[in-house]
C-alpha cells in the first residue's frame, strides 16, 4: 500500500446536469481526463463528491461508473463514513466493493466522540471487511479531531488500517504521526494548499480536490517533492497558490466545479445545501485562469 497509495489522489467530483441528475457521461470523461493527466489513484465518494446529497442508489452508481471507466489503469478508493456505527457498518455490506483498492472513512461528524470512541469506531469498520482502510481526519468539517496518539494506536493494533488522510492543518500534528509511524502507514495530506510542505515533511502524497482541475501540475509539483526536487516543485506550488486557494473561497466543491464548467468537463451545478460560488469569486477564477 506504501506504494500503491503515493504520490496524488483525486477526491473526484460528482457532475451534474442542469436538471440536477449525475451526469455519467461528464464523470467518465473527467476519469479519462485526471488519469491522462498524471494521477496515481481515485476516490469516490469522498466529500468533494458531494456525497450526503447521493441517494444509497446514486452512490453505488457512481462507485461503478468510476469502476469501469478506470478499468484498472489506476487503484480506486470508495469514500465510506458516518457518525453511527451500526448503520456504517449495514452500508458496506451494500456496497460491491470487490474491485476497490481501498476505503477512505472520516471521523463521526457532529456527536464529537472521545479518542476512545473513535478508536472503537474504526476498529469495528476495519473488522467487518478484509479492504484496507485510509482514515480521514477533517475537523473543520467533523467537529473532532483524530489525535496522532490514536492513529498511532491504529496503525500498531489494527492489520488492514494501512493509512491517514490529514486534514488538520496543523503541521506539529502531522510530524508527529510521520515521526512514530509504524512501517508501511501511509500518510497522506488532506491540504491542497500545504500538500508540497507535508511532502517536504515525510508524508507520502495527497487526496486532492484541486488535482481535479489543476491536474498536470498538482501531479508534477507532488512528484517533484517527492523525489526532493523542491526548487522546481516550489515554482509549481507558487504558481497554482492563489487558484488553490479560490477553490475554497466559497467553499468545496463549488470552485472546482466553477473551473471545470470553464475547461468543459462539467456544468457548473451543485445540490443544495450547496450553491455555485458568488459572482465576485466567479471573476476572480476567470482572471485566475486567464492569467
Amino acid at each position: 500500500m506504501q506504494q500503491q497509495f503515493r504520490g496524488t489522489g483525486v477526491a473526484l467530483i460528482t457532475p451534474f446536469q442542469k436538471n440536477e441528475q449525475v451526469d455519467y457521461k461528464a464523470l467518465e470523461k473527467i476519469v479519462d481526463y485526471v488519469i491522462s493527466n498524471g494521477v496515481d489513484f481515485l476516490v469516490a465518494l469522498g466529500t468533494t463528491a458531494e456525497t450526503p446529497t447521493l441517494s444509497s442508489e446514486e452512490r453505488r452508481d457512481v462507485l461503478a461508473c468510476i469502476i469501469d471507466k478506470c478499468a484498472g489503469r489506476t487503484p480506486v478508493v470508495c469514500g465510506i463514513g458516518g457518525n453511527n456505527t451500526a448503520e456504517l457498518l449495514k452500508q458496506m455490506k451494500t456496497f460491491d466493493l470487490a474491485k476497490v483498492d481501498g476505503i477512505l472513512s472520516v471521523t463521526p461528524y457532529y456527536n464529537k466522540p472521545s479518542q476512545e470512541g473513535l478508536y472503537k469506531h474504526f476498529k469495528a469498520v476495519a473488522d467487518a471487511t478484509d479492504k484496507r482502510i485510509i482514515l480521514y481526519n477533517v475537523p473543520g468539517r467533523t467537529g473532532c479531531n483524530l489525535l496522532p496518539a490514536t492513529v498511532i494506536k491504529l496503525a500498531n493494533e489494527v492489520s488492514n488500517i494501512r493509512g491517514v488522510k490529514e486534514a488538520s492543518g496543523n503541521m506539529a500534528q502531522c510530524m508527529e504521526i510521520v515521526q512514530n509511524r509504524p512501517d508501511n502507514f501511509v500518510i497522506l495530506s488532506g491540504d491542497d494548499n500545504l500538500a508540497m510542505a507535508h511532502i517536504a515533511i515525510g508524508m507520502d502524497g495527497v487526496i486532492s480536490v484541486a488535482a481535479n482541475c489543476f491536474t498536470h501540475d498538482f501531479a508534477d509539483m507532488i512528484n517533484l517533492s517527492i523525489v526532493g526536487k523542491l526548487d522546481k516543485a516550489r515554482k509549481l506550488h507558487y504558481k497554482m497558490l492563489t487558484g488553490i486557494d479560490l477553490l475554497f473561497a466559497d467553499g468545496s466543491p463549488a470552485g472546482v466545479k466553477t473551473v471545470m464548467s470553464e475547461m468543459g468537463l462539467c456544468e457548473n451545478v451543485l445540490r443544495l445545501p450547496l450553491v455555485p460560488v458568488s459572482a465576485a469569486v466567479k471573476q476572480k477564477i476567470k482572471a485566475f485562469m486567464n492569467n
